[in-house]
């Protein structure tokens, strides 16, 4: 652990120890020191906030923002003139370089386009650091034979993620054994997209002490370990990038007899919020902000359902992310929580993801959890957007949007070999594949779900 990451984790520590008021100054001393350099070095920020005060603490009197609008603007947004987008597309359109510092001193990651748009972002050295010291908060609460069956485990952890690629979880996993070669066993991926069986059979020769993935893909894994197929006794199971149920969440810490905490990133903020013993989201609100609004972004009480959620991340420097549009459904919860943090506690609501389930003509259904269709087509090119509808039990819709210049045809050809090479491979080449005329479409919320399971009555 560095000298930073010692620094930031101690603050951390003690911030929590402090309470409330003591978070709330950290995150209005933060803000105003990161408006404060956003509008020094970043043209777009100058502009935008050419009418607001000297000096701004509130998030309240920042416009609003959003993916779409940032990256069309990406050389006027970061802060760094060296930064290009044609540098950044460059260096992401290389493998090899994933989990290495662009520009020597920038992790670059990139979005898995859920939204409808890629995004590519820069993480600094100090957003890199603030991410591993609060990331610890993560492991607070656990009981003692949890903690035990850490140890013994000797701290390997799995990640169960889309392989290759500049996604988050992947470049940071990468730059860890860059940086640490000889602690490089503690960490290692797992591809999504690999049948069940093979997979479990990886997990076992690894035989790791914790576990993080995708939340619907843990719940495949918790059928494997009750099936006897998977054999693991992780301390913790991390379950993220969807929503987790209550069912799933029961599902999987009575499978691997662990907690089982959840938790809440996106791209643009890895560390945002961790979960707790009762199934709330605690935001690292000392680092970031988290603003529940409705459709004309005004703040929603506590204890409703927003419309959507405004993220500030108080760390990154190089590409601020500030009052920035997630397009996620929160609740945030009117009281303290039982588990006694001192962080705001959320619930996400409009994150959850199925999984995409076909029956056999044995009575038995194939699970195949939306990620490894979503991260697959990302890999393709001449796709802008794409959105899979499932419309019958064994039937697949493919919305398609061709990128500009590329041939429809030629496009539709890749995905469907994709598509049912993917099906194939999990034993479900029954499945119909139909190439829908009509665009992907939006949901009343805006977003572009691209992964729609089968309704169920």
């Amino acid at each position: 652990m560095t000298e930073s990451v010692r620094r930031l984790a101690r603050d951390a520590r003690r911030a929590l120890r402090q309470g409330p008021a003591a978070i709330a100054q950290r995150q209005r001393s933060r803000l105003a020191d990161i408006v404060a350099h956003a509008r020094a070095h970043s043209p777009y920020f100058r502009e935008s906030y050419r009418g607001l005060p000297e000096g701004v603490d509130d998030p309240a009197l920042l416009p609003v923002t959003d993916k779409k609008t940032l990256m069309a603007r990406f050389d006027d947004w970061v802060t760094d003139r060296d930064v290009t987008l044609e540098k950044a597309q460059a260096f992401v359109a290389d493998p090899a370089l994933v989990g290495e510092w662009f520009q020597g001193r920038y992790l670059v990651v990139t979005t898995s386009g859920t939204s409808g748009l890629r995004g590519i972002f820069l993480l600094d050295k100090q957003g890199v650091a603030v991410g591993t010291a609060v990331g610890q908060r993560a492991r607070a609460g656990l009981g003692i034979g949890d903690a035990v069956r850490l140890l013994r485990g000797g701290g390997r952890t799995a990640i169960v993620s889309a392989p290759g690629g500049h996604f988050s979880t992947v470049a940071t996993a990468a730059r860890f054994r860059r940086d640490h070669p000889r602690l490089s066993w503690m960490l290692r991926e797992f591809s999504i997209h690999q049948p069940l069986p093979e997979l479990a059979a990886e997990l076992n020769r690894y035989n790791p002490s914790s576990l993080t993935g995708f939340s619907s893909m843990l719940g495949l894994l918790a059928g494997e370990q009750d099936a006897g197929r998977l054999r693991i006794h992780p301390g913790m199971v991390i379950a993220g990038g969807e929503a987790l149920t209550a069912d799933n969440r029961a599902r999987i810490s009575t499978a691997f007899h662990a907690q089982v905490r959840s938790a809440y990133a996106a791209t643009e903020c890895g560390f945002l919020a961790y979960g707790c013993a009762h199934n709330w989201l605690h935001v690292n609100s000392d680092w970031a902000v988290l603003e529940p609004v409705d459709a004309d972004y005004r703040p929603v009480p506590p204890g409703q359902p927003s419309h959507t959620v405004l993220l500030s991340n108080l760390a990154n420097r190089v590409q601020p992310i500030l009052r920035y549009n997630l397009g996620d459904n929160v609740l945030l919860r009117p009281d303290p929580c039982p588990c006694g943090s001192p962080l705001p506690a959320v619930q996400v609501q409009g994150r959850a993801a199925e999984i995409l389930a076909f029956p056999t003509d044995r009575g038995e259904h194939i699970g195949i959890s939306p990620m490894a269709f979503g991260t697959l087509l990302d890999r393709l090119p001449g796709i802008e957007q794409f959105q899979l509808v499932q419309t019958a039990s064994t039937t697949l819709r493919v919305r398609l949007k061709p990128a500009e210049g590329a041939d429809p045809d030629r496009v539709w050809q890749t995905v469907r070999d994709e598509i049912a090479h993917l099906l194939t491979e999990h034993k479900a080449d029954h499945v119909t594949l139909e190439h829908a005329e009509e665009p992907p479409e939006q949901s009343a919320g805006g977003k572009y779900r691209r992964i729609i399971p089968l309704a169920t009555p």
